[in-house]
């Protein structure tokens, strides 16, 4: 099993939203480090921190699990969509997603701000400057964050 942290900005799609729909395809993913992950290395039942940006605060606000293996993301062949790549063809799909399962909603937000003062999180990824939207997290980085959100 692994671990993730998935970013999504809440005014768009947050962890209430995923909590009314259960589940939902994660797609609009338009990074190919990020496609990679979600298209190569998840696997069903993987755990996902999932992170608020662009919010106040910013941070990790609740869990969720991979629910699906991962496959073409429609947006992609829809002209009417933001995500819309004239790229992509139904033979030869370019962007791809996994559907996530809600978890948790945390009592609180955790701070990006907060989570910085940890020491046993110094070397996440989520702190290297990584804009990524799917990243891998560590187990011990996903079971101390997901302990602090208890």
């Amino acid at each position: 099993m692994k671990h993730w942290l998935m970013k999504s900005e809440p005014d768009a799609f947050s962890i209430t939203d995923l909590q009314r729909t259960t589940t939902e395809p994660w797609s609009g993913v338009r990074n190919y480090q990020a496609r990679n992950f979600m298209r190569d290395d998840m696997r069903v039942d993987d755990k996902i921190l999932l992170y608020h940006s662009n919010a106040n605060p910013s941070g990790v606000a609740g869990l969720a699990t991979v629910a699906s293996a991962a496959y073409p993301d429609a947006t992609q062949f829809d002209v009417g969509s933001d995500y819309f790549d004239p790229k992509a063809t139904l033979q030869s799909p370019r962007w791809f997603l996994v559907d996530v399962r809600f978890s948790k909603i945390f009592p609180r937000t955790i701070p990006l701000a907060e989570l910085r003062l940890i020491p046993d999180l110094v070397d996440m990824l989520l702190f290297q400057r990584s804009r990524l939207s799917v990243q891998p997290v560590e187990p011990r980085h996903y079971r101390l964050i997901a302990a602090l959100g208890s």
